[in-house]
């Protein structure tokens, strides 16, 4: 049986956690107003619903890989002082995986949205 008190602590942990990130990690914050742009932008050309579903997990996976990378660069600070050459590794290692992702979501961006602004200017 579901304990909707535990489900609802639950939520209450999780948008804890997402408003912090929010608040702290400027980069999110970038991603935020990159993927709000990418959805007006998905409206206005009235995109088709196979290339929103792909938009919206590009999205989401982006922001899950800087939600990801910003658990992990706290708990190698817990772990190991700053200047260890091992969280140093960790952290650039984690940037780089935001960055594939990042990458990745903008390649798929200009292929779903060239053909609209081709159009769109001619």
């Amino acid at each position: 049986m579901i304990k909707f008190g535990r489900l609802i602590k639950s939520f209450t942990y999780s948008i804890k956690g997402l408003w912090r990130v929010i608040r702290e990690e400027q980069n999110l914050k970038i991603q935020l107003i990159a993927g709000t742009l990418v959805l007006l932008l998905a409206w206005f050309f009235g995109l088709k619903t196979w290339e929103w579903s792909i938009l919206i997990i590009m999205i989401a996976l982006v922001f899950l890989a800087e939600v990801i990378n910003s658990a992990v660069e706290r708990v190698t600070d817990v772990l190991k002082p700053r200047i260890s050459d091992y969280v140093k590794e960790i952290k650039d290692i984690m940037a780089a995986a935001v960055m594939i992702t990042a990458l990745a979501s903008i390649i798929i961006g200009i292929l779903i949205f060239l053909p609209y602004f081709i159009h769109f200017l001619h």
